[in-house]
């Protein structure tokens, strides 16, 4: 208890009371676009599939195009600076959306989806990067576990939030909203400390972002640690990308209930979530972050495989419970382990290699699981997840002997 107490005392540092309310109004303006623009696009095309699956693409498709560009430039520029010019441009999307609507056709509102999206993959590794400067050794871990279960109540509470802003308001002053909610949050990171100059920036300025681009992966290549931690999520992302559309399957078909139920195993993911949040900060001080990414992956696995078998609702529930309970150990364990074993330097190009790892890999296997499901039973594909999970979590073993360590000092 001891260590809850300690972990919640971060809430007095200046630079974790800044991030945290920034990613509070950043969460709270992306979840009421998000639901706004989805919801506004079903409107608008009855449903057509093509249309909604347009918001997915404009969504993840930066993340392969930006995130390693993103990376390179979050390590040559000032972070605090490019966040706050990220959420600064953000926000002016926004506005142009907002009155651009007032004139125009309605497509224009994938625009803010895609230029939101490509922002984030400078602002993100600039996030990680922040942490690595102003935090060192357990109050990094705790500090991203406070990090990562404001996420995970954004999980159950912003569908809850970004409807209602929808439909009591209407698209444009959702769109107005969210526009408020990303000057906000660029505000609110104005309250961070400045950024210390490195030497290694001040070399990077006199470099060309290719030639930086190139040694980003010659440093990932060089460790074995970021090595392993590349390929498990990998493994990780071809998992989830199977199950990720098929999920209402497994309420239809596994335990034959209406496809509103939906909705309590997406609950019990989140109740995990939370919880899960809480006790990766209980034991940020006791159990390395290498040791919490292998004991997250076993058990998201086991959970997986419940689930799989699972013909009863109070089983199933159990199951989508551990996953949430165990996703914010692999989450934190997982980007604890990075910055702590990553140059201060190299942090945005690392963030922008392994990032799309994940994604990209998932989807891979979303772009086939519809084809699998034609071929398998739903409960087999689960089982499969579950096996590359399991395999995620082999692979990542050699990390368990690695220390509760104090994080890499940073070259002044």
């Amino acid at each position: 208890m001891s260590n809850l107490f300690s972990s919640l005392s971060l809430f007095r540092n200046r630079f974790v009371q800044s991030i945290l309310a920034s990613a509070f109004f950043l969460q709270l303006g992306i979840w009421i676009r998000n639901f706004a623009v989805l919801l506004y696009v079903v409107e608008k095309t009855n449903g057509d599939p093509f249309a909604v699956s347009m918001i997915s693409i404009a969504e993840f498709l930066p993340i392969f195009i930006f995130s390693f560009v993103g990376g390179t430039y979050a390590d040559r520029w000032r972070p605090k600076q490019t966040m706050i010019w990220c959420e600064l441009l953000s926000a002016t999307s926004v506005f142009i959306v907002f009155v651009t609507l007032l004139f125009t056709s309605w497509h224009v509102i994938f625009f803010s989806m895609l230029i939101s999206s490509i922002l984030s993959q400078f602002s993100q590794p600039s996030g990680m990067k922040l942490f690595k400067l102003h935090l060192a050794g357990e109050k990094m871990q705790a500090a991203i576990s406070l990090y990562q279960t404001l996420f995970a109540l954004f999980m159950i509470l912003g569908p809850i939030i970004g409807t209602y802003i929808y439909q009591e308001f209407g698209i444009y002053l959702s769109i107005a909203f969210t526009g408020i909610c990303f000057l906000l949050a660029a505000f609110m990171l104005t309250w961070i400390p400045n950024d210390p100059l490195l030497k290694e920036e001040k070399k990077l300025e006199q470099t060309s972002v290719w030639r930086e681009m190139m040694s980003g992966f010659r440093y990932v290549f060089s460790k074995r640690l970021l090595i392993l931690i590349s390929l498990s999520f990998f493994l990780a992302g071809l998992a989830i990308g199977f199950i990720q559309p098929l999920s209402i399957f497994l309420v239809t078909e596994q335990l034959k209930l209406p496809k509103e139920f939906l909705k309590w195993l997406l609950t019990a993911n989140g109740i995990g979530m939370c919880i899960g949040g809480v006790l990766t900060m209980m034991l940020s001080k006791t159990i390395s972050p290498s040791r919490l990414l292998i004991l997250g992956s076993g058990l998201t696995a086991l959970g997986m495989s419940i689930i799989g078998f699972s013909t009863t609702l109070w089983l199933t529930l159990l199951g989508e419970f551990i996953c949430g309970l165990t996703l914010p150990a692999i989450h934190i364990g997982g980007t604890t382990t990075i910055l702590q074993n990553t140059s201060s330097h190299y942090v945005g190009r690392v963030n922008g290699i392994l990032n799309p790892m994940f994604t990209g890999a998932m989807l891979i296997t979303m772009s086939v699981a519809g084809l699998l499901k034609k071929l398998l039973p739903i409960s087999m594909i689960f089982q499969i997840t579950a096996i590359l999970l399991f395999i995620s979590m082999i692979v990542i073993l050699p990390l368990y002997r690695l220390p509760l360590q104090k994080a890499e000092k940073t070259p002044m």
